[in-house]
């Protein structure tokens, strides 16, 4: 995943190039290089507090993932049947549930599941999460899924997690939980841009088979 840094042809200690790799990685994604005067913009919303609202849930969500993946794509499809035409697979299947018992749309629930894994793991660590979330913005791009499909996902999470959590869903938990999905969605929206912006070229095309939540994989 990700920009390859050039070799110049140098031995380079492989520990002194992944550190290397990983900070123009995340000089990218707040649109910073070191010959330009670019800005993050957007802030990490979560207090400590929040952070640890979110990883506690998660850590009963876990155990949930294969059917909230399945419940946040179903009731996607119902608020936004838009949606459906950015999946080869899905977008002439009108009985939704048959969709439910979908092999396909159990591996698109879990790529996601995995994403918000891979997010709520970096919760400390904002340089990795950021740079998690740009790269899958500009995957998107090439998967011409636009920044507006974003915000979906983040609200349907919650309503597919809210009856799981019952009385452990708490407006605090929710509002940590929409925080950093607020934050995840701008950071895409920036990389979705970027990458537009580098190729010179308009996503504005008709839609490809897309895989709108293959989440990069970012150690």
């Amino acid at each position: 995943m990700g920009c390859t840094l050039s070799s110049t042809g140098d031995a380079v200690d492989p520990a002194v190039s992944e550190d290397r790799r990983g900070s123009a990685l995340a000089l990218e994604a707040k649109g910073t290089d070191p010959g330009s005067h670019g800005e993050r913009e957007e802030a990490f919303p979560l207090s400590a507090a929040q952070k640890d609202s979110v990883r506690e849930s998660w850590s009963v969500l876990h155990k949930n993932i294969a059917r909230v993946g399945i419940i946040l794509f179903i009731g996607l499809f119902e608020t936004h049947p838009e949606c459906k035409d950015m999946f080869f697979l899905f977008r002439d299947v009108d009985d939704l549930q048959q969709l439910k018992m979908s092999k396909e749309l159990q591996a698109h629930g879990l790529r996601v599941m995995s994403f918000i894994e891979k997010s709520v793991a970096r919760l400390d660590q904002e340089d990795k999460l950021e740079v998690l979330a740009f790269e899958l913005g500009k995957n998107h791009f090439h998967y011409k899924a636009p920044p507006k499909y974003y915000e979906y996902i983040g609200i349907q999470f919650i309503q597919a997690v809210r009856p799981i959590l019952k009385e452990d869903w708490t407006l605090e938990v929710e509002r940590a939980w929409e925080g950093l999905f607020r934050y995840l969605a701008a950071v895409m929206r920036r990389g979705f841009h970027n990458e537009g912006k580098r190729l010179g070229a308009s996503p504005l095309l008709p839609p490809q088979t897309a895989d709108l939540e293959s989440a990069p994989d970012q150690n």
